[in-house]
């Protein structure tokens, strides 16, 4: 499947929330700003994006120190986002936000999965989910973190957060 450099860095960015994301934002322009770029769009090769790497899509921002595009035939095979920490923020399609970091966000465009590593840390309305490696599979949702060794730590809210009723022969 040949996807351009835009949908390839929109797909990076949707990690791993990439089934529920805002869907209207890949219809939007997508801005890359940074304080340098080298290589070539075309042909094989690397591109990099380097002195700080902002890029917008509707409500989709990603930040980074750095991020390098993987060049096939001219069309982009992987891409990824270095920094301490890379951070991305896109609004849902229920309207909430999801915000990931990591020290490095790896776009596989051929198996379509993301591998955050280093202190990552995924956060939405349905919880959090942090460790040191997160392998996300777009296709299929599937999510595997942790195994080697490091510890994953995830927090799910509860659904009802009404309160509990006072404890009987207590005065309120």
């Amino acid at each position: 499947m040949k996807i351009s450099l835009a949908a390839v860095l929109a797909l990076s960015l949707l990690v791993p929330a990439a089934a529920f994301a805002k869907s209207s934002d890949r219809n939007e322009d997508m801005h890359i700003d940074a304080g340098a770029q080298s290589g070539s769009l075309t042909g094989d090769g690397k591109t990099t994006l380097s002195q700080g790497v902002v890029i917008t899509q509707g409500t989709l921002d990603l930040r980074s120190a750095q991020a390098e595009i993987y060049m096939k035939d001219g069309e982009a095979v992987r891409a990824v986002f270095t920094g301490k920490q890379a951070k991305m923020k896109q609004q849902l399609d229920d309207g909430t936000w999801v915000d990931a970091v990591a020290d490095n966000i790896d776009y596989d465009v051929k198996s379509d999965t993301v591998t955050l590593t280093g202190n990552y840390k995924v956060t939405s309305a349905r919880g959090t989910n942090a460790g040191q490696r997160m392998v996300y599979n777009m296709k299929s949702g599937e999510m595997n973190s942790g195994g080697d060794g490091s510890r994953v730590r995830t927090v799910i809210p509860p659904k009802n957060k009404t309160p509990a009723a006072p404890a009987a022969g207590s005065k309120k």
